[in-house]
């Protein structure tokens, strides 16, 4: 198995380095889809080994292709406004392709639209609890099923009808890690109240606008596209273009016998870093040294970590864990250097939640999903380095943490120049909330210390030595922070999941 553990680590990490290597040397420039090729290039790098379907490994390289080639032919930049949503444009076409191929599955797929309207009690409720705040801060589209997120309720519908278990699965992975569309739970509601109509009236919009994500996917995200503004290219175009390119690969798949689940799941994860962790916003947060420092130095936190323990791993689940574990401490090391730790930044932010949404009653489903993200990753590393600390008590020895039993090397970020003197980067004198504020930035953004690249490319070599389970949504408690600071676990789904 050490073949795999290793060719997981260089392929992760070589789509890692590609985004950071890129994001430094062009990040004073203006983007250019064409800037994101190194990335393409990386991904195009990956093979599959005699233990790994690989078919899985092509749902992962070919639609990056397809992405970057289709993007390219589309636009040459693309704004910052609409740079998020580039990895929301492949599971719609993906489902429609499984939906003409499978009739039966087709079949469950309707069966699930009519239940949401059979559910609308349900509905509404979860609706008005992410409008009124009643979760506090969530993450909308978390690939989890925390309270408030739209799997969480896709999943108790899901429970209500009677089709295959293997569909129930796909239909829920679609719009977990699949990510069906931009569309998150309620906001349809909370637009509808807004405007002034009943909560009546507001629960039927809500239910009809989740029944097209499944009904007439495309078609879904591009009035939703359509709402939003987006400008920079023709969403349509690119989901049609798509759609024609990758249904060879996704008839392989099925073929293949790949679970439905994974297929909605892989194609759509992967893609991100063009256009939109390679894209102008990351170039213009990453202006700033000390925020560029951070995702430097955790990236070789990471890299280290993984490599330093190659010969303990036992599963290849590990590798995923300790590269997700390893980025955790090291944020929350950050943290700590200037004072701060997780169970601060959760209470701040948990407080900062309920204020805003008086201020932006109207705001948008997914606004503080990325707090979430961000949160949940500092208060997984918290429980890791408190835990060390508490071991090496007044030693005067160097901080290891220990994720499962693997050690964190931290060095990284304590032989840095920059993070080592954040007096450089403000007021000399007094200089104690620098690297906090650049984590703060980032806590809108953790996309490349969580880190994405990172999590696809491994959970794609995962599913492929598994192509018949769903890798998705994550059947376990993630020990979210908001859940635990506000003592809300009884409304996840975990347990339950389909």
């Amino acid at each position: 198995m050490s073949e795999i553990y290793k060719k997981m680590i260089d392929e992760a990490m070589a789509a890692q380095r590609a985004d950071i290597d890129t994001i430094y040397e062009k990040r004073y420039t203006d983007f250019k889809v064409v800037d994101a090729k190194p990335y393409a290039d990386a991904v195009a790098g990956m093979k599959a080994l005699p233990t790994q379907a690989e078919s899985v490994i092509n749902l992962h390289k070919d639609s990056v292709k397809t992405h970057f080639k289709v993007l390219s032919s589309l636009c040459d930049t693309i704004r910052p406004e609409d740079d998020p949503m580039v990895e929301h444009y492949q599971t719609p076409p993906v489902l429609e392709i499984l939906c003409e191929e499978d009739a039966d599955f087709a079949e469950s797929v309707s069966k699930f639209a009519d239940a949401i309207a059979d559910n609308e009690a349900l509905v509404a409720k979860e609706s008005i609890r992410r409008y009124g705040g009643f979760y506090g801060p969530t993450c909308v589209v978390d690939f989890a099923l925390m309270p408030g997120s739209t799997s969480n309720v896709v999943n108790q519908i899901l429970k209500t009808v009677d089709i295959p278990t293997a569909h129930k699965q796909a239909i829920l992975s679609a719009k977990s890690w699949g990510m069906l569309t931009s569309y998150g739970i309620g906001s349809a509601f909370a637009a509808a109240i807004e405007a002034g109509k009943t909560a009546a009236q507001a629960t039927e919009d809500e239910v009809k606008a989740l029944q097209m994500l499944y009904t007439d996917p495309i078609e879904a995200q591009g009035s939703l596209m359509d709402d939003a503004g987006v400008e920079s290219f023709d969403v349509r175009k690119y989901m049609e273009q798509y759609k024609k390119d990758m249904t060879p690969t996704i008839k392989a798949a099925m073929d293949d016998e790949v679970h439905y689940g994974n297929i909605v799941t892989v194609p759509a994860y992967c893609v991100g870093d063009i256009g939109h962790h390679i894209a102008q916003s990351t170039y213009n947060m990453c202006k700033d040294d000390v925020t560029m420092e951070i995702i430097r130095a955790t990236s070789d936190v990471i890299e280290n970590t993984l490599r330093n323990n190659l010969d303990k791993y036992t599963a290849p689940t590990q590798v995923l864990s300790l590269a997700t574990g390893s980025s955790a401490c090291a944020t929350e090391f950050i943290l700590e250097l200037d004072g701060f730790n997780a169970p601060m930044v959760a209470d701040l932010l948990n407080k900062r939640y309920h204020n805003y949404v008086q201020q932006y009653p109207s705001r948008g489903a997914a606004d503080e999903l990325h707090n979430c993200d961000f949160m949940d990753m500092a208060y997984r590393g918290w429980g890791y380095i408190d835990k060390a600390r508490k071991m090496r008590s007044s030693e005067k020895t160097e901080l290891v943490p220990k994720v499962k039993g693997f050690e964190v090397d931290l060095s990284p970020i304590t032989t840095s120049e920059v993070l080592m003197n954040p007096q450089r980067y403000t007021y000399p004198s007094c200089g104690i909330t620098v690297r906090f504020s650049s984590l703060m930035r980032l806590a809108d953004f953790p996309c490349l210390l969580t880190s994405e690249p990172i999590t696809a490319t491994m959970m794609t070599n995962v599913i492929a030595l598994n192509p018949k389970v769903p890798g998705s949504p994550v059947r376990g408690c993630k020990n979210c922070a908001f859940c635990s600071i506000d003592v809300k676990h009884e409304y996840c789904q975990w347990k339950e999941a389909v």
